[in-house]
């Protein structure tokens, strides 16, 4: 009697994990190239962070009694005992590396980066528990001029990206230090006289974090915040100025924004603007990038006072809006024989008009027609097919059919290295050459001088 090992279980990804493929791994890509390619503009330098960081670099800079430390953090003791955390944002990171990497010597200095962060939350819609952000900061200057230029950034980005219809930029200030601690005070005296009628969540933020009752979106609260003390009524007079000469550059600049008083931030090192861009394309979670200046951070994680301002954006709701630019034509070289020397010469040629910057697809598997069928499918710009010949002398044959998607691009790259390697390699004269790359044809391969 024979007994059956069981086949193995396969492991399933982990809730709000996501394998990105396909149509929604092009998307993706073409937000981080259009990222990269506009943080070059502005000259943003490019750095790379540690995926962990000791715990007490978030919690300070997070606040303790946030959601994200208290509720929402990966953090693990390593085997030295040492508590570690993945990074849930990036600034945090950044402000420990600009105090203990020696950073400061740059200021003010531009940075830019991307990758992933991790927070355990109930995964939604453009919400994951591993997601991916990319990321802008200004560190060391305190001139509204750089909040201006991170602004006119982002706002150039999402035009780049093609998403910028429908995104609105709510701005909003959150005045300096004594504007802002005057504007606190009075908030707590405004909710702690309907105390009892606030959410659960709201009374405790109430002596805390006050300001954090003003986004609360529970129908409890929003009877009352409508009514809550503004920040305008406590603005100084160096806080007013800096609002108004952001909100000029942004005009100067043509870039459109809208007041939005209710749009605040909890920690006490955040200071002047806040913003967020927003949409009605994706739900309730409709912010595609926000941020604001903080002021008060490197204080908070020990290092000296140094004004900052920064933003981040989720790669995966963008990516959710964006259309990709449409794929360059291809060239579909089909190998119609398995000799091993037309599958070298097929390789040759390939390396050739990929250096020429030619994207190239090999056929070499399966029956010939079914080589030709799938380079049809994908809708190629030029056919190419290498063949074998029995002719004397002759390494074989190669035929090009421009298609009805080539481009003058495509044509002209295997007017450059390929060239010269039928050329050189095979025998095949350039004025030939040039003729059947433009209108068709077949040229025989001969052994070269080369």
């Amino acid at each position: 009697m024979s007994t059956q090992t069981p086949s193995p279980k396969t492991p399933q990804a982990i809730r709000g994990t996501q394998d990105i493929f396909g149509p929604d791994a092009e998307a993706f890509a073409f937000v981080v190239e259009t990222f990269e390619r506009v943080r070059k503009l502005y000259r943003f330098r490019r750095v790379e962070m540690p995926v962990f960081e000791k715990t007490a670099v978030f919690s300070r800079s997070l606040g303790e009694t946030t959601d994200v430390v208290s509720k929402e953090m990966y953090s693990f003791e390593d085997r030295g005992g040492e508590s570690l955390t993945l990074r849930p944002e990036f600034t945090a990171g950044i402000a420990r590396a600009f105090i203990t990497d020696g950073w400061q010597q740059y200021a003010p200095l531009k940075v830019a980066t991307h990758g992933p962060l991790f927070r355990y939350e109930r995964p939604q819609k453009g919400r994951y528990r591993q997601f991916h952000q990319i990321d802008a900061e200004v560190i060391g200057a305190a001139e509204p001029q750089a909040d201006v230029e991170l602004l006119v950034m982002a706002d150039q980005l999402l035009k780049e990206l093609g998403i910028q219809d429908g995104v609105t930029l709510q701005l909003n200030t959150l005045g300096d230090g004594a504007s802002r601690e005057a504007w606190r005070e009075a908030l707590i005296a405004y909710f702690r006289a309907v105390k009892g009628d606030l959410s659960e969540d709201s009374q405790d933020r109430l002596e805390r974090n006050p300001l954090r009752i003003l986004d609360s979106k529970d129908p409890r609260d929003k009877v009352f915040t409508a009514e809550a003390p503004k920040i305008d009524d406590f603005l100084s007079d160096e806080a007013q100025d800096f609002f108004a000469k952001v909100t000029g550059g942004l005009d100067a600049a043509g870039v459109s924004w809208t007041r939005a008083p209710a749009l605040v931030r909890g920690l006490d090192y955040y200071r002047h603007t806040a913003f967020e861009f927003v949409t009605d394309r994706l739900g309730a979670q409709g912010t595609v990038l926000g941020g604001g200046r903080y002021d008060g951070l490197m204080e908070a994680l020990g290092g000296p006072v140094t004004p900052a301002v920064g933003w981040a954006a989720g790669i995966e709701r963008l990516a959710m809006l964006v259309q990709p630019p449409e794929q360059q034509p291809v060239i579909a070289l089909v190998i119609e024989s398995d000799e091993t020397r037309l599958l070298n010469i097929g390789t040759m040629f390939a390396k050739a008009a990929r250096n020429s910057g030619a994207p190239v697809l090999i056929y070499n598997s399966g029956g010939v027609r079914k080589r030709y069928d799938k380079a049809k499918k994908t809708q190629p710009g030029l056919i190419l097919t290498i063949s074998s010949s029995e002719a004397d002398g002759e390494f074989g044959r190669l035929s090009v059919k421009p298609q009805g998607t080539a481009s003058a691009e495509l044509t002209n790259s295997l007017l450059a290295s390929p060239k010269m390697l039928m050329k050189n390699q095979f025998s095949v004269p350039e004025i030939l050459w040039e003729s059947v790359v433009h209108g068709g044809g077949t040229v025989s391969m001969v052994p070269g001088k080369a």
